[in-house]
C-alpha cells in the first residue's frame, strides 16, 4: 500500500522525488536517519535494530554516549537510562544483555532508544508482529501514556483491531494514495477493510468443520540445530492428517524456522523422524520432498519462494520445469510454460503483470499468490504454510486463507506455523503452541488468545484440552 516507502521518507532512508515534509509548521530536510534524529524522529522498526551481545544500556547510548575523556562512561550510561525507564514506568535492567531479554523488553529499549535522543514523534512498524497479547497490551499502556505526555505516535498496522484500539485518527493507504483520514470514532474492522481493498471483505474465515482422515505427517522426537550449531528444536513429535489445518503457535525465534527446514529438507535433523505418507524421508533433500508431495510457502517469499530476476512463468514452473509437459526431449517447452502460467495468474488473481513480467516488479501480496499458485497447482499431499500471510493487506490475506481452507477440504494436510494468533485461531483445526523448540501444549480452536499467550511464553501444560 506505500506504507513502509512512506515510513522510510519520514526517518531519511528514502528521499521523495516530489514533496515536502513539514515538523512543526516548518519544511524540513530529512536526507537520513541522522537528519530525523535531529529533527526529533524516533524509529521502531519491525525487526528490531538491537546488538544482541550488548547490554541495554549500551545499546540505548550508541552513537550518543556519555564519555570520561574518550572513554565510555557506563556507569553514567546506566544511570541515565534507569532514569530514563523509571520516568516512563519501564521495567527494565540496563545491565541486562539484549540477548537475554524477551522480545517485549526488547522492543522497550527500542522506544528507550528514540526517548533517549529527545524525539517528539515516534513511528512504530507492525510493533505487535512479534508480541503476544499480554505483552501487545502492555505496549499500548506505554504508548498512551506517551501521547498523555505529550509525544506524537504514528502507528503502522495492518491488524484492524489494533488500530481501532490505539489510534485517535486513522489514515487509510490503498496503493500508495491517502483514500481518507477519519476518526476512530464511528469506524469498525469492516469500513476500514473495505476502504484499504475498494470492496468488501470477508474479515472471518468461512469453513466447515474439519474431517480428518490418515495421518499423511508424521514427526517423532526431531531434534535440529541452528547456524551456531545450538538446538532449536527439541524433540518436537505431532501428527497433521488429512483434511485437517495444525496451526503452530509461538513468539517468534522459538524453533519455528529450523522445524520448517527439516519440514521441508532444508535442514537435516540430528535426531528424530518425519514421515510423509507413510514414507521415512528424515534425510531426504529438498527435491526429494517436493516429489513426495510436500509443499512448502515459505516465510521469506524473496529469500525461500521466488527468484526475483525470473519471469513469473519462470518461477512457477521451478520445481518442474524438466517434466513433462514443461520439457521435451531435453529442451523446455516455452509455449507450454507461458500457456500454463497465463492459466494460473488468472486463476489466482494475480495483478501486476504478465506471465513474462519479473516477479521483482510485483507487489507483495501478488508475489504471494505466485508462491501460492505454484505449490497449490503441484496437488501436494502436505502443505507447509509459514507466515503466509505476512506483509500483506487484507484483502491478499482474505485470498490467502480462502486458498489454504480449500486446500484442507479437498483432503490435504495443512500445517500452518504464523505468528498472528488471530490467524491461527481462525483458522485451525487444532493448535501446537511451541516454546524454546518444544511443544509445550495442544489446544482447540476455542481457546482464547490470553491462554495461548500465556503458553507461548512457557506457561502452557503439555497437554490442554
Amino acid at each position: 500500500a506505500g506504507k513502509s516507502t512512506l515510513m522510510n521518507i519520514l526517518y531519511g532512508l528514502y528521499k521523495p522525488d516530489e514533496g515536502e515534509v513539514f515538523l512543526n509548521g516548518k519544511r524540513a530536510d530529512i536526507d537520513s536517519p541522522h537528519a530525523a534524529i535531529d529533527a526529533g524522529i524516533g524509529m521502531v522498526h519491525q525487526h528490531f535494530m538491537l546488538i544482541p551481545v550488548m547490554t541495554v544500556a549500551e545499546n540505548i547510548v550508541l552513537a550518543s554516549e556519555p564519555k570520561k575523556g574518550v572513554i565510555l562512561d557506563i556507569g553514567e550510561a546506566e544511570r541515565r537510562v534507569r532514569e530514563l525507564a523509571e520516568r516512563f514506568k519501564f521495567h527494565i535492567d540496563p545491565h541486562a544483555r539484549v540477548q537475554d531479554i524477551t522480545v517485549g523488553q526488547q522492543q522497550r529499549v527500542e522506544i528507550l532508544k528514540a526517548l533517549y535522543r529527545n524525539a517528539d514523534i515516534l513511528i512504530l512498524d507492525e510493533p505487535t508482529a512479534v508480541l503476544t497479547p499480554q505483552e501487545a497490551e502492555e505496549l499500548f499502556e506505554i504508548l498512551k501514556e506517551l501521547v498523555a505526555q505529550g509525544m506524537s505516535v504514528i502507528f503502522i498496522s495492518h491488524k484492524l483491531n489494533e488500530v481501532l484500539e490505539i489510534a485517535d485518527r486513522i489514515t487509510v493507504l490503498r496503493r500508495g494514495k491517502v483514500i481518507d483520514t477519519i476518526p476512530r470514532e464511528g469506524a469498525t474492522e469492516q469500513s476500514l477493510a473495505q476502504m484499504m481493498v475498494g470492496r468488501e471483505v470477508l474479515l472471518r474465515v468461512d469453513k466447515q468443520p474439519a474431517r480428518p482422515g490418515e495421518t499423511l505427517l508424521h514427526v517423532e522426537n526431531l531434534h535440529v540445530h541452528d547456524e551456531r550449531g545450538l538446538e532449536a528444536v527439541r524433540g518436537v513429535s505431532l501428527d497433521v492428517r488429512a483434511g485437517e489445518i495444525v496451526g503452530l503457535a509461538g513468539v517468534d525465534g522459538n524453533g519455528q524456522t529450523e522445524l520448517i527446514d527439516a519440514l521441508t529438507g532444508l535442514r537435516h535433523p540430528s535426531e528424530g523422524t518425519i514421515v510423509v505418507g507413510g514414507r521415512d524421508v528424515t534425510t531426504a533433500s529438498a527435491h526429494r520432498f517436493v516429489q513426495e508431495g510436500v509443499g512448502h510457502i515459505p516465510e521469506d517469499r524473496h529469500r525461500r519462494g521466488l527468484v526475483l530476476e525470473f519471469s513469473l512463468a519462470e518461477n512457477l514452473v521451478l520445481h518442474d520445469y524438466a517434466k513433462p509437459p514443461y520439457a521435451r526431449r531435453g529442451l523446455l517447452d516455452l509455449g507450454h510454460i507461458f500457456g500454463s502460467a497465463r492459466k494460473l495468474l488468472r486463476e489466482f488473481d494475480v495483478r501486476g503483470g504478465t506471465a513474462s513480467t519479473p516477479a521483482s516488479a510485483l507487489s507483495g501480496g501478488n508475489q504471494q499468490k505466485v508462491v501460492i499458485a505454484r505449490e497449490v497447482h503441484r496437488d501436494p499431499r502436505v502443505l507447509i504454510a509459514a507466515q503466509p500471510t505476512r506483509g500483506l493487506d487484507v484483502g491478499a490475506i482474505e485470498f490467502v486463507h480462502r486458498r489454504l481452507v480449500e486446500q484442507r477440504d479437498a483432503g490435504k494436510a495443512v500445517l500452518l506455523i504464523s505468528l498472528e494468533l488471530e490467524e491461527v485461531l481462525s483458522l485451525s483445526d487444532r493448535i501446537l503452541v511451541i516454546y524454546e523448540g518444544r511443544i509445550v501444549g495442544e489446544y482447540d480452536p476455542s481457546v482464547t488468545e490470553e491462554e495461548l499467550g500465556i503458553a507461548m511464553t512457557g506457561g502452557g501444560r503439555e497437554v490442554a484440552a
